[in-house]
């Protein structure tokens, strides 16, 4: 919606704001945890310094667009931290009087800054996929703008089912978290009608995963691990860790296409999207940052624009408020992903497509069609309110 046009509906509302009030002051924080990790497989995954907070300075430009005219001053301040420094950063974050926390952490340390900030502090998960955090791990006072593995496995899934290749052969690293992405694709596999005809582990040695004869090495291995699968329709990589999954296109035994953790991936956003409204975001994101945008990136501006219009709405910059609103029917959003976005009232989830790619294109984007649900599509990625244990949105 066009600047005019969004004004002229908020004056249809009676939301602008005409008088000489002092303004209304939001202030959020971004709180990125940086952890000691081994080189990525490729160099166009090194990390930006500016990972996240260079979404957090569009998402101010965005809110700001409109909150001008309605007496509003939005304001983001961004910290990063050691994992063993959590607490003192979080302390000095809410010495400022903020209770709006955008976090970007894993699992352990999000719900351990959940915790020590207290219910009265409203934290949006912009990093952490871990399901668990939907289902007997939810907590009240965390809203998940990142997808979880359930909904991005259920994403690849969907697209290798309407393709009709329903024979997986599923490889799952040997890490905590692989196995975890991997029980989401078994899951997804046997929600959708696909069958899992071979599993098949591989190691994680440790060391560097990077070097200058890397691809000499692939090339003799990959093929070697992967011969003799059970006869399959699709590789499904199942690598949180990042270890192998990039390898697997064109160096498996079997002529089969890969998806999951290598060739065809699922993702919040990626620098190749234009479709519905994206380009004018890729362009305002590259004019500001200099660089392309990641799915952190996108996360955080998404987390910022939930709050931004959830304050928009209510006039408020009460935390209680303003989470009440993002919960409710009445709250949607515009996310560049072809339709509006909005929470799960069960678990805090926000529903969002997931975008399907190679890298350099948007393949396709889930859910896929005739995947049917009672009240929502998007509902068919993750958890249903039948699926989920979490109790602590309950009233």
């Amino acid at each position: 919606m066009g600047m005019i046009a969004r004004l002229l509906a908020l004056l249809a509302c009676g939301l602008v704001w005409t008088g000489a009030a002092s303004a209304l002051e939001i202030r959020t924080a971004v709180l990125r945890v940086d952890y000691p990790r081994l080189q990525p497989i490729s160099r166009f995954d090194l990390a930006p310094q500016d990972l996240g907070f260079a979404g957090a300075v569009l998402a101010d430009e965005d809110n700001q667009t409109t909150g001008s005219f309605l007496g509003m001053d939005f304001e983001t301040v961004v910290a990063a931290t050691a994992p063993e420094a959590v607490a003192e950063t979080l302390d000095g974050i809410l010495a400022q009087g903020i209770d709006l926390l955008v976090v970007q952490a894993r699992a352990e340390e999000l719900l351990a800054i959940a915790e020590r900030a207290g219910p009265g502090v409203l934290v949006l998960n912009a990093g952490a996929r871990d399901t668990n955090l939907r289902d007997q791990d939810c907590r009240a006072n965390i809203l998940h703008v990142a997808p979880s593995q359930a909904m991005m496995a259920d994403a690849v899934v969907q697209f290798a089912v309407w393709k009709k290749w329903n024979r997986l052969f599923l490889i799952q690293g040997s890490n905590p978290g692989d196995r975890a992405l991997g029980e989401a694709y078994r899951r997804a596999a046997g929600k959708f009608g696909a069958r899992i005809v071979e599993e098949r582990e591989f190691e994680d040695t440790g060391g560097s995963r990077r070097a200058d004869t890397g691809h000499v090495m692939v090339q003799r291995q990959i093929p070697v691990f992967t011969q003799s699968a059970a006869e399959h329709d699709v590789v499904i990589a199942a690598d949180a860790s990042d270890v192998f999954g990039p390898h697997l296109p064109y160096q498996v035994w079997d002529p089969r296409p890969v998806m999951g953790s290598g060739g065809l991936r699922p993702v919040t956003f990626h620098a190749a999207h234009e479709s519905w409204g994206a380009t004018q975001f890729q362009t305002r994101f590259e004019a500001a940052s200099g660089r392309y945008v990641q799915e952190a990136d996108y996360e955080v501006w998404l987390a910022l624009r939930v709050i931004g219009e959830a304050v928009i709405r209510t006039s408020s910059n009460d935390a209680a408020v303003l989470r009440d609103y993002i919960l409710s029917d009445a709250f949607e959003l515009a996310a560049f992903k072809g339709r509006g976005v909005d929470f799960r009232p069960w678990n805090g989830q926000l529903r969002q497509p997931i975008i399907l790619t190679e890298s350099r294109v948007t393949v396709s984007v889930s859910p896929q069609e005739g995947f049917l649900h009672q009240s929502s599509t998007l509902d068919t990625l993750g958890l249903d309110r039948p699926e989920s244990r979490c109790t602590a949105f309950q009233p």
